[in-house]
């Protein structure tokens, strides 16, 4: 059994393409009945986000498989063969299991490390498995690419260090206030990204949103949203004293949080810290104001310095996630090796004997009347015959089972000696266990599926 993909992503296709390939809702359960029909198919997972569109399935003919994903991926975007062959891959066996663990773990994300992309992955194996669509093979890469990519999070932290503007502001205000539950915040412009950080501040605890703004029907409609209070632009300065948090983002070409207006307002907060960051360009917060000793102000550039930090973290984190998905990846190929070799290798004893057997009957006939020594002998001879010739492919079949392509020598020997055998069932009826965790596959599912 061979496992392939066929997909694109944000590396290797623009949005107006990823968009035609979006595969949701009745189009989803409707593709999988397709792909289920087509012949070389035998098993399918299909993974959609709005970075990625692949198709995980299993197959006995690589060509074969390959093409019908093609196919699928064409008819459904209605883009010529030609045109989507430079924006698909298509990765197989060793290098598509490599892919999914890296899927899982966050390292082929458009931000290196992200969370949400593994429980995308739990969504779309569950979806094929309520769909019929997963077989054997498939249930436990998915089970181990869920696997990995939680132990990927734990033992490197890739997912800890804050990668967007939103989440660095709101690190800097947990580092000078601590705990932000029951904060409140005040956003100064009613854009995109001060809605993004608002939002990201209100999930870390922040408990009241006052919204000002030159449109006053805009401050309204944000606050409205977060169930915060709207004022006008020339009441930001007084409610300063009642204020834990500043974000300020507008379109002016300067400043709006201004020393002549904003100054003795500051300095009204018996103390108490307020942070303020600034993430427009041109600057909405006069730098002066950072002199008075209870206002820790940022700007956008402070926010960058952040965000770089973290992403060197990152990417060192990403090297030891790497090391993690080559020893899973190992361990999952010297099983999937073993799929078929331990079937395939008592397949070939079995069909060895069968002809010994047979030969030796046709020789008895012809002999005639021979003593009991004679047969002994004979069946002795017999017997040395086919354990010689079967010796070294057996042990050479047993050493590659244990490699990234033992499962390619498994079914290469399959084709030679015609033999047949449901490595799908042997998958099904396998205990492949998940890493050190002693857990049987099924167990490891309802683990990975809790999550």
């Amino acid at each position: 059994m061979y496992v392939l993909v066929a997909g694109l992503n944000h590396k290797t296709a623009p949005v107006e393409i990823r968009e035609k390939l979006a595969i949701t809702g009745v189009s989803l359960q409707e593709t999988y009945k397709q792909l289920l029909q087509q012949e070389g198919i035998e098993g399918a997972v299909i993974v959609n986000t709005c970075n990625r569109t692949e198709i995980y399935a299993t197959t006995r003919d690589i060509e074969q498989g390959t093409q019908v994903l093609e196919q699928m991926l064409q008819r459904y975007s209605g883009i010529n063969s030609q045109e989507l062959k430079q924006y698909l891959y298509q990765p197989n066996c060793y290098e598509a299991i490599n892919h999914l663990f890296r899927v899982a773990s966050g390292l082929d994300s458009m931000i290196l490390g992200e969370t949400q992309v593994i429980g995308q992955v739990k969504d779309a194996y569950i979806t094929a498995m309520e769909a019929n669509a997963s077989d054997g093979v498939l249930n436990a890469l998915f089970q181990k690419a869920l696997y990995v990519g939680k132990k990927v999070r734990t033992e490197t932290g890739i997912d800890s260090h804050p990668l967007s503007i939103s989440s660095a502001a709101v690190e800097m205000a947990r580092s000078v206030l601590g705990d932000l539950h029951g904060k409140t915040v005040m956003v100064v412009g009613a854009g995109e990204m001060s809605e993004l950080t608002t939002r990201y501040l209100m999930q870390h605890g922040v408990q009241s949103v006052i919204v000002s703004n030159r449109s006053y029907d805009k401050a309204l409609a944000m606050a409205e949203e977060f169930c915060g209070r709207a004022i006008r632009l020339d009441e930001m300065p007084n409610m300063l004293p009642l204020t834990d948090i500043v974000i300020s983002c507008t379109a002016a070409n300067h400043y709006v949080i201004r020393t002549d207006n904003c100054y003795e307002s500051l300095l009204n907060r018996n103390g108490q810290p307020i942070i303020m960051i600034d993430i427009a360009v041109p600057r909405d917060i006069d730098p002066q104001l950072a002199e008075i000793d209870e206002v820790f102000l940022y700007d956008i550039d402070d926010l960058q310095g952040v965000i770089d930090i973290n992403y060197r973290q990152r990417q060192q984190a990403a090297i030891k996630a790497e090391e993690i998905i080559i020893q899973e990846l190992e361990d999952f190929n010297e099983w999937l090796g073993s799929l078929c070799a331990v079937p395939v290798i008592s397949a070939l004893k079995a069909r060895a004997e069968s002809i010994k057997q047979q030969e030796m009957k046709k020789a008895m006939n012809r002999l005639g009347k021979v003593s009991e020594h004679e047969q002994k002998v004979i069946g002795t001879m017999a017997n040395a015959i086919v354990n010689q010739l079967l010796h070294l492919p057996i042990i050479q079949l047993k050493e590659k089972a244990s490699t990234n392509q033992g499962h390619v020598y498994a079914e290469v020997v399959k084709g030679l000696f015609n033999l047949q055998i449901d490595c799908e069932g042997y998958a099904e009826n396998d205990s492949y266990k998940a890493g050190n965790q002693g857990q049987q596959t099924g167990t490891m599912a309802d683990r990975a599926c809790s999550r």
